[in-house]
């Protein structure tokens, strides 16, 4: 197996090389296709994708997007299906909130922002301090090691490097809140829930623990923190036992080496960071190690001033400017169209989370198999709700897995949502004819179907196993066959295999 050290060095490389490229935009008035105004809630292809223009992306309202700044009443169509229509299971990924940098600029001053948690602070919310007292309650749950050492709550008054904020905490509180609105009236997970019906699981950061914790707090307030077991994940890939994989780490390199060959072309890219680099004192390469746009993101998405140095014996100070940063963020929306057009992102993807989507898929089969009509259920049921709670390097990769090419960047809070459902039965009175064992196997499969929502968008007929379905069949769902026959077999036909074993392991050549 790839050594642990190895897996997070190649994330931690994607992580500097994938800052947000092409984050959600803001939800504010769009111009609609037919030439009328809409509201930032409209259909998915005017918000989780971009709408076809002629003109460039503002890098700017593209940055303030990806802040998500929890400022607005937002409508999931989480829960949403035919009439008559069983919810079994909802399976979600969330990335953490809002945090603190993971790299400072030096010779700056580090951004103030306090990592403390109070209900007079905005952001807030009605859940937060009913949350803070909660979590103190968090020593009641079972922990898998490491987690128990992590915090439970962000809790420095200057935050460290990588903290969630209050704002992170926020906003998956109101995600939280949100999918609790969408499944109440589904009665998917009763007040007396069983420990096997809810599995959480996080990266060993504080930030995707608390982002986790603040998620299920929202959905189910004052849970019995007896009934929970939090659960470890190290690695970023959700990929479990399952996480060595050769050609994964091969067309990672390959799509390292295309970002770094397009950046260095970029000439207005090169001039901006060597006038950033004058005016704060440095060295070019030593602005670039230290990642200039996760920290001037983090002031953006604040409201704080870019950073200043004095400069020379006349104290003048020299900042960074809003056109600095523009130029940065245009690059990666640049970066955003080539890696789509070269296609080894999407390669490296589909390795990457094929464990996930492989488990995802696995656990939908068992909550059907218990939900068949005449078979007994399983003592204290199946998992009908899984929280992963990850980055932006986990959920930007299943994207693209699911052939959400051109959905927008995670932003911070983002969230992607598999639903299970099963048909009504047969009405009352239609003749049924006396069917085969092979028959019987079809019929099952004519019940079940899938949802996938990105944002409280449903982006189901923008993935690739349901892209060709007839919405306007007698099902307008789409069948959970199409989304197995995807897992099991047809998405490794992009790197001409057919199998997860045979795309890792087979020499190329």
């Amino acid at each position: 197996m790839v050594s642990t050290v190895a897996v997070h060095l190649f994330f931690f490389l994607i992580s500097v090389n994938l800052i947000p490229t092409t984050p959600i935009v803001e939800e504010r008035p769009f111009q609609a296709a037919d030439g009328g105004v809409g509201v930032g809630l409209g259909k998915s292809r005017k918000r989780v994708f971009p709408v076809p223009h002629t003109q460039e992306p503002n890098p700017i309202s593209e940055a303030y997007g990806y802040c998500n700044t929890p400022n607005r009443t937002e409508q999931a169509w989480e829960g949403h299906s035919p009439a008559d229509f069983k919810l079994l299971s909802v399976q979600v990924m969330i990335r953490h909130g809002d945090r603190y940098p993971l790299y400072s600029i030096p010779k700056t001053k580090r951004p103030a922002i306090d990592c403390t948690l109070s209900i007079s602070r905005k952001p807030s919310h009605p859940l937060l301090n009913s949350f803070i007292s909660h979590m103190g309650l968090g020593g009641r749950g079972h922990w898998e090691s490491p987690l128990s050492s992590v915090p439970r709550l962000p809790n420095h008054s200057v935050c460290e490097m990588g903290e969630l904020t209050q704002t992170g905490v926020v906003q998956h509180l109101r995600n939280g809140q949100l999918l609790y609105q969408a499944y109440k009236r589904h009665n998917l997970l009763p007040s007396d829930w069983s420990p096997r019906q809810v599995w959480i699981e996080t990266t060993g950061k504080s930030r995707t623990l608390q982002s986790g914790l603040a998620f299920l707090y929202g959905l189910l307030p004052d849970f019995d923190w007896s009934k929970l077991t939090v659960r470890h994940q190290w690695s970023t890939l959700f990929c479990g036992s399952a996480c060595d994989c050769p050609a994964r780490n091969r067309y990672l390199e390959e799509e390292q080496r295309r970002q770094y060959r397009l950046r260095v072309s970029d000439t207005e890219l090169e001039r901006t960071y060597a006038d950033m680099a004058r005016t704060l004192g440095l060295l070019t390469r030593q602005l670039r190690a230290a990642n200039p746009i996760d920290s001037l993101l983090c002031h953006l998405c604040h409201g704080i001033s870019f950073p200043c140095v004095p400069i020379g014996d006349s104290g003048t100070r020299g900042c960074l400017t809003m056109a600095q940063f523009a130029v940065i963020r245009r690059q990666q929306l640049d970066d955003e169209v080539d890696r789509r057009r070269v296609g080894l992102y999407h390669k490296y993807a589909i390795l990457a989370m094929y464990p996930y989507l492989n488990r995802t898929a696995t656990k939908m089969e068992r909550v059907a198999r218990d939900n068949e009509a005449g078979r007994q259920p399983r003592a204290g049921g199946e998992e009908v709700f899984t929280l992963s709670s990850a980055h932006d390097v986990t959920m930007a990769p299943l994207l693209s897995a699911l052939g959400l090419e051109q959905a927008r960047f995670p932003r911070f809070a983002a969230r992607v949502v598999f639903e299970l459902w099963k048909s009504p039965p047969a009405m009352q009175g239609q003749p049924k004819k006396k069917a085969g064992k092979g028959e019987k196997s079809k019929a099952k499969d004519r019940e079940l179907f899938i949802r996938v929502l990105y944002n409280g968008e449903d982006v189901t007929f923008h993935t690739t196993f349901c892209r060709s379905h007839d919405r306007h069949a007698s099902q307008p769902l789409c069948p959970l066959k199409n989304f197995l026959s995807f897992v099991r077999r047809d998405m490794f036909s992009v790197v001409n295999a057919t199998s997860y074993q045979e795309a890792c392991y087979r020499r190329p050549g």
